[in-house]
């Protein structure tokens, strides 16, 4: 049945007719055809799994070339090989020989926050990337251990065993947690689950980010100021505590030197590679540059007799296997599995967002999915080769990108480099002073903390500026963990409050034109005698169907109570269903409960413009029954010209 408008009138629209003349009849809302269950479900799970229709390209196509599409797409090796050529290896060779300049250094950094060897953190820049390669889809990511996801790890597992007193069990559940942190990204991916990561808002994420900097730039101090006694806790109060408390005995004044020397000169390089676009491979070098001359100048000097803290020892040789050091079994398998699935989802979010901001920049298309997949199955296999959890570093990604990149091969000589490390010059880093490391980590990390996107969040949406502060001072404060929660907390809660508190909106008709809009967004738009039009701007389901429906009778309540004194009291109220895309049972009703209300008031209730969706199931429901066909409409004009045709106008 579809919603046929006013075929009897009442005597009240009689008479508004015959004042009007005759009033052309108003076309009819279409009904979708009915589906059955089954092609309902299907509809439901392709557009939810499905969305980007992965099997569009086997479409007509013989067997064998079904086999290379399939190929392809679980190997983008084979896709984008094809048309490679001398041109683009010069770009990745310049691109990933910049790059490992600068990840060198950083890995031996971020492996200490993580509270593992040096060695630990060049060996997740060199399987990682090479699996990366063979099947990722961005071009522009370089691969790697990050600073967050190291923080976070280390503050985790130390919770379970102590990193220098149990270094082999630390270790062990390190990896442990790599492999299911692994594991959850490759399920994520190949149940099409990537929709879940969005559920931690922008907003939340900067808040977080810019707390795990913070954190990060703090625990840098003890290497920064040669601190030998320093607090394990990562809170603000508790490691300035530690700093202050060290003042008189503990600081270093060589390390200090070394160090502020060092962070002064690698933030002159940032800020010139910031101003200079083309002068990004100083700033590049910068890292790998000071660890070079820093560590020349503690070897001639052996200023490590004097209190300065060095490396001292880094395993030669490429990563060993460590697939029997992986918890399968006991407590520490579900320890394991708890920490590598929260530091799945984070290095998830970082690297799929960066991997859209560049494909973004270069006009070309990610697969989400099988992103997920790729840096899963790169972390499965970095856990059996004594790596901990990589992703996709951002500060690497955009110099990677501004070197002149063209696929992924430049992670691949990136990986090439640090094999050549590994193999012949960890040895000379025995001397490389702790400062430096702390100086290159304080560098990389200040450029997570976003003041313009902050600012932009207080001017755009404030609740969004709580939720980003929120999850910043939970991780300056307190711990990584709770900032963690406060962000998840918070994005959920403003996903339900926009669920549960929709936008209903007062309409008005804007002058000379058939157009009904929110009289607060148009204060020219003007309210209709006897009429109520309201516009809700959202679905309407069981978390919101009450107060969509009390919130238009508060409506009609404040509507009557200014009319009080005036001739013509509102009789008849129209809701605008143009936005409303999906409808429950709940829904329904609340709305059947309001006209039932409205009926004891002897006032009318139409409908204008309800969706497929919405009409399918109020036919279902037998509502058109309940209000009559011939107060559902095309649109609130369609309405207005049957209830107030003087005040109606054709468009």
């Amino acid at each position: 049945m579809s919603g046929r408008i006013v075929s009897q009138e009442d005597p009240v629209q009689s008479e508004r007719h015959s004042e009007a003349g005759s009033v052309a009849p108003p076309s009819k809302v279409g009904v979708p055809p009915r589906k059955n269950a089954w092609e309902d479900f299907k509809s439901v799970v392709n557009e939810t799994f499905f969305s980007d229709q992965p099997l569009r390209h086997f479409k007509d196509q013989p067997k064998r070339k079904k086999v290379a599409l399939f190929v392809q797409g679980l190997f983008p090796v084979f896709q984008w090989g094809r048309g490679y050529n001398f041109s683009k290896f010069k770009g990745d060779l310049i691109a990933g020989l910049t790059i490992a300049s600068l990840c060198i250094p950083q890995d031996i950094g971020y492996a200490k926050l993580a509270n593992l060897p040096a060695e630990n953190g060049l060996y997740s820049s060199f399987v990682p990337p090479l699996v990366y390669a063979v099947m990722g889809s961005s071009r522009d990511i370089a691969i790697g251990p990050v600073a967050v996801v190291s923080l976070l790890l280390g503050t985790l597992l130390s919770q379970v065993y102590d990193p220098v007193k149990e270094a082999e069990e630390y270790k062990r559940l390190a990896f442990t947690a790599t492999f299911f942190a692994g594991v959850t990204q490759l399920a994520l991916g190949f149940l099409r689950l990537g929709f879940l990561i969005d559920f931690l808002s922008h907003a939340a994420i900067v808040g977080f980010m810019g707390g795990a900097a913070v954190t990060i730039a703090l625990q840098q101090l003890k290497g920064l100021l040669g601190i030998k006694n320093f607090t394990k806790k990562t809170d603000i109060i508790s490691v300035m505590r530690s700093v202050w408390s060290n003042l008189q005995h503990g600081w270093n004044w060589q390390t200090i030197l070394i160090g502020v020397s060092f962070l002064a000169f690698l933030l002159a390089t940032k800020y010139i590679g910031k101003k200079h676009k083309k002068l990004f491979w100083i700033p590049a070098i910068a890292p790998l540059t000071s660890v070079i001359l820093s560590t020349f100048f503690v070897y001639i000097t052996r200023a490590d007799k004097d209190g300065v803290q060095i490396v001292k020892h880094i395993d030669k040789g490429i990563n060993p296997p460590s697939l029997d050091k992986i918890f399968f079994h006991g407590d520490n398998l579900t320890k394991g599995f708890k920490i590598g699935v929260v530091a799945g989802l984070i290095a998830l979010t970082e690297a799929v967002a960066i991997a859209r901001t560049f494909a973004d920049l270069k006009d070309y298309e990610i697969n989400g999915n099988k992103e997920m997949m790729a840096l899963g199955t790169m972390n499965i296999a970095g856990s059996m080769t004594s790596c901990y959890v990589a992703t996709g570093s951002f500060s690497r990604s955009a110099v990677n990108y501004m070197a002149g990149c063209s696929t992924p091969m430049s992670n691949i000589v990136m990986a090439c480099v640090v094999l050549l490390t590994l193999e012949l010059i960890t040895p000379l880093f025995k001397y490389t002073p702790n400062a430096i490391l702390a100086s290159i980590i304080i560098c990389a990390v200040i450029g997570l903390i976003d003041i313009d996107a902050v600012m932009l969040l207080w001017k755009i949406d404030k609740f969004d500026f709580i939720a980003c502060m929120g999850a910043f001072f939970g991780v300056v404060f307190d711990s990584v963990e709770i900032g963690l929660l406060i962000a998840v907390s918070l994005s959920l809660f403003k996903i339900l409050l926009q669920v549960t508190r929709p936008r209903i909106a007062l309409l008005g008709k804007l002058p000379k034109i058939a157009i009904f809009r929110n009289i607060l967004q148009y204060p020219g738009a003007k309210r209709i005698d006897g009429i109520l039009m309201v516009r809700v701007d959202s679905s309407i389901y069981f978390s919101n169907a009450n107060y969509v429906k009390e919130r238009i009778l508060r409506w009609l309540a404040d509507e009557t109570e200014k009319l009080k004194d005036q001739s013509l009291p509102i009789k008849v109220v129209v809701i605008d269903m143009s936005p409303v895309s999906d409808i429950d049972t709940s829904g329904i009703h609340a709305i059947e409960g309001l006209y039932s209300h409205l009926q004891k008031k002897e006032i009318e209730l139409a409908l204008a413009n309800p969706g497929p969706v919405i009409m399918e199931k109020l036919l279902a429901a037998n509502f058109d029954k309940l209000i009559g066909e011939e107060n559902i409409f095309l649109s609130v004009n369609e309405a207005i010209k049957t209830y107030a045709p003087n005040a109606a106008l054709d468009p």
